[in-house]
């Protein structure tokens, strides 16, 4: 597989659904891609697949869940499983980015100020999260420079 070393491809893991943006380090920025729903604690591969295959990513972002005060919750263990998974299939560099508060970002964001959300809601708020944590990752002063520059 070619990759495109412009192209990094983020992750909103949830035990529900798990949102996908994909972002480029030129611009630093990210679009959504989709909201893939996580069925029997098992993401879609096949389709993970086949978005990696047409994007050609030359990094992998998966968003940490943490509690606010920066300890670990169960959820953290499975997404850290989720990475494994990532680099032993894809052979691909996988980055953790703290994503405490990006859900609330993203409702921001879509300017939903609801509680209570339907489905194609909860869809769009996961892959603008994922957007959120590309973005950060491309934008953070701690990327060591020559990560950065391999992206070029």
């Amino acid at each position: 597989m070619k990759t495109n070393h412009n192209i990094v491809l983020g992750f909103d893991f949830g035990t529900k659904y798990i949102g996908i943006a994909a972002g480029q380090k030129i611009s630093r920025t990210a679009s959504p891609i989709t909201s893939l729903l996580v069925k029997n604690n098992s993401p879609n591969w096949e389709y993970i697949t086949d978005i990696i295959e047409k994007w050609n990513p030359a990094v992998l972002v998966v968003g940490l869940p943490l509690n606010m005060d920066g300890t670990t919750q169960p959820i953290t263990i499975i997404a850290q499983n989720f990475v494994k998974s990532l680099e032993s299939i894809y052979k691909l560099p996988v980055y953790l980015v703290d994503e405490r508060l990006s859900t609330w970002e993203a409702k921001t964001r879509l300017k939903l100020k609801k509680t209570i959300l339907n489905k194609q809601e909860l869809t769009k708020i996961n892959a603008q999260a994922a957007v959120i944590l590309t973005e950060q990752w491309l934008g953070d002063a701690d990327i060591p420079l020559d990560i950065i520059n391999k992206l070029c």
